[in-house]
């Protein structure tokens, strides 16, 4: 699926579920850069329990950047990921859990989309090169000015794969920069951090989900756990909704095409390589002094709703007149497939189905006239079911008030008696002649009612402006099937054995798909043998098809993947020995490897959208070479080579942390069950880890730049999820005790759409929110503080105010010699709203629904082993000049303490001052 015309397509289809990010930005004092405290109330409004990272879709930016300039090392890439997501948790601020995952070792079905891409990449990025150099002779012999070129090594973005040392590396700096946060950022005090690097198996989306999954079929989960999941790819919106949690919120920067790029020979904008002419650069500012400076800004970040999705689609789908019970939920279900048609990472999309083109709604309008003609054979199945029963029975069997009953039973209690039975059984006819009854060729409207005329025309969706390819099949004229089958497959589309394979192939494909979303990955082995899909016309007689799958299969080991996805140019990941079956001519796989390939653009506009048309790797082939060249690797291949886990990291103030330290003392080798009641209601299992991170170790820095971490206090060890049979059926409802939230969407907001006018969305998830503007007292104010003449450029200029919910750094004292930072017009919560601050997985729970939450177990306990963190610093204080608090717009109390907040500066040596 198109990542960019899915995401315009539910923008433009769906757009109140999109909400622009309150972001805090760090501030600087006397040249020191102060974070952002995580462990104050979100500005957005909402406080997430959850936060999930899909790691992929943040190491690709952080390393290689489209629109500034790429790191120069590895070193300065790892700093660029810990950056990003430092910038994400203080956006989210999550109270319970963040879950880091690395895409692993893939499903063969997806190594097939890996394999394309990092072919499509070596081969674009070497084509690039060449034409690069091209155009700097032509250049150059024209006397043109280029600047020296320089000479670095590029980077190859097909390391980010599992089994490189690259992605080992990233594995070391992870653990660091996890200890280095829960030993000293406050917002991380109390939370559960779960890392799955690349040697776990599994895409990391997908490892995600199974957690939730995993975690949804234990009794001590909390059903209303709000969820966060950071990804911009749009499968991450099916997936959270495949989950049916109430509260399930996607963050993604926000998609702004066409951002500019600096050419690749004079390092100027506004032209790309190929039309360089090598004029002489701009001077930028009176003195050159911007002319390292990219014009761009950095990149913002939205929410994705997918409750408010849930909203749209609840409505659009609900269908009138139906012979059975309406199910949301299961319509969901519906909707979540019918999206696998328009394409996934597994599967073609339908060669007629185009998301730009209006597919989606197509499918949706298709799909609801066929449930109204599925409810006629519902009704007729019915019928013949009552003959058949009839044929069994007695010819005259009322019910109701006409029941017969046994001698001596109309006295008993409850019993019915017809005064008037022929009046009775008047009533009862004409309440059977009153359902309604549906023509199979009525067409129905948006809503699900018939609809009076003979069909609506559909409209067609704007499309880019931009000249089509070429098209060889010409969908459109008569003989399409027989060239689509010609030009796709080379066959003739009479050979109904060949389409009858592609079909068979295809439905296993989407059985395959459906339960990877909702159960997990039934095989490893199993993938789509073709580039291209069947036409839905030819689905016929699919019910008989077979959909099981071989069990207990078994993913690659992560060398064995790279021999699987990479190209021979990226062969320098590999050991010799088995980069040489690569590129020598006596290698019995060198048929997999070829130098060249075609690309057919299949109707798109670039190489990139287009299908390459790449062999299939033959799985036992491949083994059978491999087997030759396994006695090469060496002890430290061999580590990489094999698959890990995931490993928890506590910090010294989490329930878990004395538990997990006394299994390290006892130095147990069992598993042991995770107490749910330490830790949020989580189940699994531990184990011990031989790379611990321990208390009192010191934790040495992978990265030179960063110092070792002397005064650890972090724990770590190995966690496996629970573990069910293969044939378990996890449940996709909504769980027992779920509260869905508050209706969002107001009757306006089902006719709006972005189409022919400008859509903004609002900011943060309360939609009242108001601008904090400050009246000529507070103006007054910042010039008695703030230096004359700074213009916007000292400590407070970019400083957002505070949200109304601001209490002030409860996990902060101030240090010893170290100066208070003045913090004015600082706010505080409302006075009735709590006596002291309780746990950080608590705040705002309350606030989520109607009605008390209870109390769970592990809640309890936590309240307790936490009341030593409940002293009385919110108490309300009166305004300056002894005034009394006044009230704000929406009825709370607005305080103004005497004293700034007690912020202290952080010591150069470190990046926090929290003990």
């Amino acid at each position: 699926m198109g990542v960019p015309a899915f995401f315009r397509w539910l923008s433009r289809k769906y757009p109140s579920i999109i909400v622009n990010c309150v972001e805090e930005k760090p501030k600087e004092c006397n040249g020191v850069k102060i974070p952002v405290d995580a462990s104050k109330p979100n500005p957005n409004d909402v406080e997430f329990d959850n936060l999930y990272l899909d790691m992929n879709g943040i190491i690709h930016p952080c390393t290689h950047p489209e629109d500034k300039p790429a790191p120069k090392n590895e070193d300065e890439m790892m700093v660029a990921i810990f950056e990003y997501i430092d910038r994400l948790f203080s956006i989210v601020r999550p109270r319970r859990l963040l879950y880091m995952a690395i895409d692993g070792v893939a499903p063969r079905a997806k190594m097939n989309q890996q394999r394309s891409r990092r072919f499509r990449a070596s081969k674009e990025g070497m084509e690039a090169a060449i034409e690069k150099q091209r155009v700097r002779e032509e250049i150059l012999a024209k006397g043109g000015y280029l600047p020296p070129e320089e000479i670095k090594e590029r980077f190859d973005s097909n390391c980010i794969t599992p089994g490189t040392e690259f992605m080992d590396n990233l594995a070391k700096c992870l653990r660091y920069y996890i200890a280095d946060r829960l030993n000293n950022d406050p917002g991380w005090k109390n939370l559960t951090v779960i890392l799955s690097d690349a040697s776990a198996p599994g895409e990391g989306e997908h490892k995600i989900m199974d957690y939730i999954r995993r975690q949804r079929a234990q009794p001590n989960h909390d059903p209303n756990t709000h969820h966060c999941l950071c990804g911009a790819d749009a499968d991450l919106i099916m997936l959270g909704l495949a989950t049916h949690e109430p509260n399930f919120t996607i963050i993604r920067e926000e998609f702004k095409p066409n951002k500019p790029k600096p050419c690749g020979l004079c390092n100027q904008f506004g032209h790309d390589v190929k039309d360089c002419e090598g004029l002489p650069r701009e001077k930028k500012g009176k003195h050159d002094e911007l002319a390292d400076s990219l014009p761009c800004a950095e990149g913002e970040f939205i929410f994705l709703r997918l409750s408010i999705l849930r909203e749209y689609l609840e409505r659009e789908l609900t269908m009138a007149s139906l012979p059975f019970t309406f199910d949301v939920e299961r319509s969901i279900d519906d909707w979540v497939f019918m999206c696998f048609f328009v394409g996934n990472d597994f599967l073609p999309h339908l060669p007629s189905l185009e998301i730009r083109e209006g597919a989606i709604d197509r499918l949706v309008n298709i799909y609801k006239n066929v449930v109204h003609k599925t409810g006629d054979s519902f009704r007729r199945r019915q019928k013949e079911k009552r003959k058949r029963m009839k044929r069994d029975q007695p010819s005259f069997s009322p019910g109701g008030i006409l029941t017969p009953h046994a001698l001596g039973s109309r006295s008993s209690p409850g019993s019915q008696v017809a005064s008037n039975p022929r009046q009775a059984a008047y009533e009862m006819r004409m309440q059977n002649n009153l359902s309604p009854s549906v023509s199979p060729n009525t067409s129905f409207t948006s809503d699900g009612s018939p609809s009076p005329r003979g069909g609506i025309k559909r409209k067609v969706e704007d499309s880019d402006s931009e000249p089509e390819p070429e098209d060889n099949v010409r969908l459109w004229e008569a003989g399409w099937k027989q060239r689509y089958y010609k030009n796709k497959f080379d066959v003739d589309a009479a050979d109904e054995k060949f389409r009858r394979k592609v079909v068979q192939s295809y439905v296993e494909g989407l059985c395959w798909v459906l339960r990877y979303y909702y159960q997990g990955c039934a095989s490893w082995k199993w993938y789509y043998p073709f580039h291209y899909a069947p036409f839905a016309s030819d689905f016929e007689g699919i019910a008989d098809m077979p959909s099981d799958f071989e069990k207990g299969t078994k993913p690659f080991k992560p060398l064995e993947q790279l021999m699987g996805v990479f190209p021979a140019a990226s062969g320098n990941f590999l050991p010799p020995s088995w980069r040489k079956l690569m590129s020598d001519p006596d290698s019995s796989i060198i048929d997999f490897y070829p130098e060249d390939f075609a690309i057919d653009l299949n109707g798109k506009k670039y190489a990139w959208q287009g299908v390459a048309l790449l062999p299939f790797v033959d799985e036992r082939r491949l083994r059978a070479a491999l087997e030759e060249v396994y006695p090469d690797l060496t002890p430290e291949e061999t580590r990489r080579n094999s698959l890990g886990g995931d490993v928890l990291f506590v910090g010294k103030h989490h329930p878990l942390h004395d538990f997990i330290l006394e299994l390290y003392k006892t130095g147990s080798t069992e598993s042991v069950d995770v107490p749910p009641e330490l830790c949020h209601g989580i189940q699994g299992k531990f184990s011990l880890d031989e790379e611990a991170v321990l208390p009192d170790q010191v934790v040495c820095s992978p990265i030179p730049v960063l110092k070792d971490l002397t005064h650890n206090a972090v724990i770590s060890i190995n966690f496996k999820d629970p573990q069910f049979a293969e044939d378990y059926i996890f449940k996709a409802v909504m769980l027992p005790g779920a509260r869905k939230p508050a209706p969002v969407l107001k009757p306006s907001d089902w006719e709006k759409s972005s189409n022919g006018r400008q859509w903004k969305p609002q900011l943060g998830f309360n939609r009242d929110r108001r601008p904090v503007h400050l009246d000529p007292a507070a103006f007054r104010a910042l010039g008695h503080v703030m230096p004359r003449g700074s213009s916007g450029t000292g400590v407070y200029s970019n400083a957002a105010p505070p949200p109304p919910t601001f209490q002030g750094n409860m996990y902060r004292p101030l240090l010893r010699g170290q100066a208070q930072i003045p913090k004015l017009m600082s706010n505080v919560r409302p006075q009735d709203s709590w006596r002291g601050p309780p746990p950080l997985f608590q705040q705002q729970r309350f606030d989520r629904g109607v009605g008390a939450e209870p109390l769970l177990p592990w809640n309890r306990m936590l309240q307790t082993q936490n009341a030593a963190f409940q002293p009385n610093q919110y108490q309300m204080l009166a305004g300056p000049g002894g005034y009394p608090p006044r009230r704000d717009d929406r009825g709370g109390r607005q305080g103004y303490p005497r004293e700034g907040r007690k912020y202290p500066l952080p010591p150069p040596s470190g990046r926090y001052s929290w003990n």
